[in-house]
């Protein structure tokens, strides 16, 4: 299920950074302490309502030494492209400036919903001084306190009224969805080409979801696929050509509809800060993933050169250590066959179940190899373990006291049930309940 997107947009300092902190709470903080996880704070998730969406701030936006009005206008068309909502933020304090007009001209051609947000507004006699915000043309403002958090209730009301209905294509949970993400020119078009190849079974192009991607539906070897082509929603224009972070907005859709993630990596230029921000959304997201080391072709090789790549990842996708690497060449389709059959055993690994008895056995002989950690004189006691959920494997784990669970223990489970059941290619969750 596709989260709808909303965007905050205004000029600068009216507090859209703080807004978006409300909006999001706890979620922009570091929930996972794994090394090498990097996080972007201007994309985050929000929930109202029961309604979970994507939020973006675009005051968290950086376009380096442009004139103001040109970085406005940036700012704007990112949030113009992305967003199924747009709050368009003005000040208060201050009132209609020549910046917000600039601003509201962009925004009108948009033909997005656009909710009108009037920040500072920090007590109810400051009420009356929104009516002057009406002649922006964006029917009734809505008074808000950043610093105080007055006024979001209704405020997101608003926005979830225009969500849009989802219109994606669903598919039988046979059907493995997959999509490549990575950075521009890492050869993520030239990859699915090779995949689909001339050898084909069925292959049909899908229009109609969100953002005009394309889905292509491919079967083989009686296993039927459908990719999900983040290249349908790259966007035109210089902004998205010189801000090379902003692919993960374009990739975010796609991961959400997949079951597997294809990390597609440039094995002629290596690796960079941007590839573990891109690969740390589909981690994030609990999908599976498979990292892809393209242009291999390209490479200068001994007999070292691939384990060497290999440890190089490994080192830098610390939080993705159990992602299979497929290195190939979409040029010269070297390779392309081993990466069908990897998908196939991240997705099993996704979807797959364990028995409560069989997990159990695992769970104590865990305890058994390392006996449970005390905390403050009080020792963890493990009673019992299930399986929950997959897609991602999700376990919970029932103990006497939830917090004496600690990181690096649940970490040694999880490596423990890895071993097991070989969990190859998805990430595993571990919850740990008290029992009643």
């Amino acid at each position: 299920m596709v989260k709808p997107v909303v965007a905050i947009v205004g000029r600068p300092n009216v507090g859209k950074s703080t807004i978006f902190n409300r909006i999001v709470g706890e979620r922009i903080s570091i929930v996972e302490d794994v090394p090498g996880v990097t996080r972007d704070r201007i994309y985050s998730s929000g929930e109202w309502l029961n309604v979970t969406f994507n939020i973006i701030d675009t005051g968290g936006i950086e376009v380096g030494d442009e004139p103001l009005l040109v970085q406005m206008r940036q700012q704007a068309e990112i949030a113009i492209e992305e967003a199924d909502v747009i709050v368009f933020m003005v000040n208060g304090r201050e009132g209609i400036t020549a910046a917000d007009e600039e601003v509201a001209k962009l925004l009108f051609r948009s033909q997005k919903p656009i909710v009108l947000a009037v920040n500072k507004v920090d007590n109810y006699e400051m009420r009356d001084q929104i009516y002057e915000f009406y002649s922006l043309g964006f029917g009734e403002p809505f008074p808000i306190s950043g610093s105080h958090g007055l006024g979001l209730g209704d405020l997101l009301d608003e926005v979830v009224k225009h969500f849009p209905k989802s219109n994606d294509e669903e598919y039988d949970d046979s059907v493995i969805q997959f999509c490549l993400i990575g950075r521009p020119n890492v050869g993520k078009s030239s990859l699915v080409n090779a995949i689909l190849g001339e050898d084909r079974v069925i292959v049909s192009d899908i229009e109609g979801t969100t953002r005009d991607a394309i889905d292509t539906k491919l079967t083989r070897e009686g296993q039927e696929y459908v990719i999900i082509d983040t290249a349908g929603m790259r966007k035109r224009g210089k902004v998205y050509e010189n801000l090379e972070k902003y692919s993960v907005l374009r990739a975010l859709r796609a991961i959400e509809r997949s079951d597997v993630v294809l990390v597609v990596l440039d094995g002629e230029k290596g690796i960079i800060e941007q590839d573990k921000k891109i690969a740390g959304y589909a981690h994030e997201a609990g999908r599976a993933v498979v990292i892809v080391v393209n242009k291999w072709d390209a490479v200068e090789k001994d007999e070292k050169t691939m384990k060497e790549f290999e440890q190089n990842i490994r080192d830098h996708f610390q939080f993705l250590d159990y992602a299979p690497i497929v290195f190939l060449s979409a040029k010269t389709k070297k390779r392309i066959h081993t990466l069908l059959p990897m998908i196939n055993l991240a997705s099993d690994s996704h979807n797959m179940r364990v028995q409560t008895n069989i997990l159990n056995d695992v769970i104590m002989d865990a305890v058994a190899m390392n006996p449970t950690p005390t905390d403050r004189g009080t020792r963890l006691k493990i009673y019992y373990a299930t399986q929950v959920a997959v897609k991602p494997p999700t376990f919970v784990i029932f103990v006497n006291d939830p917090e004496l669970l600690h990181f690096s223990y649940a970490r040694f489970l999880e490596n423990r049930i890895r071993e097991a059941f070989e969990f190859t290619g998805t990430p595993i969750k571990i919850i740990a309940r008290a029992r009643n």
